[in-house]
């Protein structure tokens, strides 16, 4: 396969200034962020239905197939008007700051980056997890065994996403530092094509991608690398100015507990869900399907954000102390009026106890 020229590593200290730039320059002519757009939500949360005529732009595209399959998408009481189809937490930043997302789905690393770069938005939902879901993917002919190899390696980072933690937590396990491995800044849409054309030696990848790519290069010597690093949270965020909207923040306390029962059944109706998503949706086959799915854990909703905010904010303390972003106050990515609400609304044995 032709190689092209990969992308130079940047020094740690210029992946702020080029997340910033992108959001700004991706904002167009999206109003400038105030200092009203970091503040907390202070206002009660809406207790009644949303009104009649009340929209949501949601970027959660499982939840869009799991309401759809499972029926409980009757159960809406507003309009979705679109569910972009937006994953990373950069193209959700520029989604929020553009007005063209209400609401979307995340790690718990996005939040950090866009309080960093003064994009208001807060946390209104966590499911926690305590198994890895990224592996360390090689790029063909290369000699990596074990996080341990990965010193002098040229590692896929995308510092606002999920996977760019993960990438910093197996280093620290592993005994290395940032200065040991060269990290190329890359979204992670783009760890699959670096991988395939050996622009990194190592990136990390989650399901189904990494089968996919498996089952292409591991003929070639592709392999998947294994760690204990978990990436803890799963999140729903929303922006500030949407959460200050009344008919808007009713519409995601309604929505909540719908995303929640969509994950449990999902997780209850195995055999559906393989052929909703992984077969028709994302184009692995059902025995690959059922592989990930037996990989996955029981989904598990916090009545509790305690432990949730603790986990944020050592994540935002490894950020700053790596000269990623400034320093970051994790209790204020947090709209704690929303608390607990996804655990409330599904079977006691997918809640984690306070």
């Amino acid at each position: 396969m032709p190689t092209s020229t990969p992308p130079p590593p940047l020094h740690r200290r210029s992946f702020l200034a080029l997340a910033t730039g992108a959001a700004l320059a991706a904002a167009g002519c999206a109003r400038a962020t105030t200092a009203a757009d970091t503040s907390l939500p202070t206002r009660a949360l809406p207790s009644g239905a949303p009104p009649p005529g009340t929209r949501l732009a949601i970027a959660v595209h499982t939840s869009q197939l799991q309401l759809a399959n499972s029926g409980l998408d009757a159960r809406l009481p507003f309009t979705v008007s679109s569910w972009p189809n937006l994953s990373a937490g950069p193209d959700v930043i520029q989604g929020f700051r553009a007005h063209s997302v209400d609401l979307a789905s995340n790690a718990g690393i996005p939040p950090i980056q866009a309080q960093a770069i003064g994009v208001g938005a807060r946390i209104v939902a966590v499911q926690s997890r305590n198994h890895p879901i990224y592996t360390f993917a090689t790029a063909p002919g290369t000699a990596i065994g074990s996080a341990q190899d990965f010193r002098g390696k040229k590692i896929a980072f995308s510092q606002g996403q999920a996977q760019g933690v993960v990438v910093l937590r197996a280093l620290k396990e592993a005994g290395l530092t940032t200065g040991d491995v060269k990290l190329v800044a890359l979204p992670s849409t783009q760890f699959l094509t670096a991988l395939q054309a050996r622009q990194v030696d190592v990136a990390p990848l989650g399901e189904p991608v990494l089968t996919k790519y498996l089952a292409q290069y591991g003929k070639d010597g592709a392999r998947g690398v294994h760690t204990d690093v978990v990436d803890l949270l799963s999140i729903l965020w929303a922006p500030v100015e949407v959460l200050e909207n009344d008919a808007k923040a009713a519409a995601i306390r309604s929505y909540i507990p719908l995303w929640a029962r969509g994950v449990v059944w999902a997780w209850e109706h195995p055999e559906q869900w393989i052929q909703a998503y992984y077969v028709k949706d994302q184009g692995v086959s059902a025995d690959d399907g059922r592989r990930i799915v037996a990989s996955l854990d029981t989904p598990r909703f916090p009545l509790s954000w305690d432990k949730a905010v603790n986990w944020e904010q050592q994540t935002a303390d490894l950020l700053a102390e790596g000269g990623f972003v400034p320093k970051v106050k994790a209790e204020d990515l947090f709209d704690r009026r929303f608390e607990g609400l996804a655990a409330r609304s599904v079977p006691r044995k997918y809640q984690v106890p306070s």
